[in-house]
């Protein structure tokens, strides 16, 4: 289960889209520098952290602030949300209706039964994009957000021994299909073949705990 990432500002590597628009990257390079670093988590309930997303409502991607996590009736979701298995969306397409990318150029696990956290980047850390459903939710004082989750497969054998799952990283080849094409098992498969690509370019590295980045500033 994929429950916090980081964003570095200082990426210099872009592997997020195919024509990477410079307002997308400025608006990350700016949310970043004003999270200063911080880990990035699934939304609260109370203290409501929305996460940078890019998402394509018409002809250009652009970034949104989103709630990580799925809201029901008000409130955040009973059910696990944060995560969604990629065979759930194989065998319900539905499922990937609407769909996002989430830029990042980290990802936290621990490894059990150790309890070791580990991190995972892309190279020495480019910045990457994570396949991401969304719905929209509204909190009990109505206020609407758009919701996410990001879609996580079984991870290759180099990293299994860490942890056995991993998000589906979008190479920026696949980037505007995921964010645009139609409903269906085709964009599922279509996805999982593409981030085998990146496989080999995933390192992971032993850390204290999944806080602030050692590596930042």
């Amino acid at each position: 289960m994929c429950a916090s990432y980081g964003l570095d500002p200082r990426f210099s590597d872009a592997e997020l889209l195919a024509a990477a628009d410079d307002a997308v990257l400025e608006g990350l390079r700016v949310w970043a520098e004003e999270n200063a670093g911080e880990t990035l988590r699934p939304t609260g309930k109370n203290l409501r952290n929305l996460n940078p997303i890019v998402v394509q409502p018409e002809t250009a991607p652009t970034l949104e602030p989103a709630w990580w996590g799925f809201l029901v009736n008000g409130e955040p979701a009973k059910f696990p949300s944060i995560n969604t298995r990629s065979e759930r969306l194989q065998d319900r397409p539905g499922g990937a209706k609407s769909r996002a990318i989430v830029p990042a150029t980290s990802w936290y696990e621990m490894q059990k039964p150790s309890r070791q956290w580990h991190e995972f980047l892309v190279d020495d850390g480019a910045l990457f994009g994570m396949a991401a459903v969304t719905q929209r939710g509204k909190t009990a004082d109505g206020a609407w957000f758009t919701c996410y989750s990001i879609v996580m497969r079984p991870a290759p054998e180099h990293l299994a021994g860490v942890h056995d799952r991993m998000p589906v990283l979008i190479p920026t080849s696949f980037a505007e299909e995921w964010l645009t094409a139609d409903t269906g098992r085709d964009v599922v498969d279509e996805a999982l073949l593409a981030a085998a690509d990146l496989d080999d370019r995933v390192q992971v590295k032993p850390r204290r705990d999944d806080k602030r980045a050692e590596r930042l500033f």
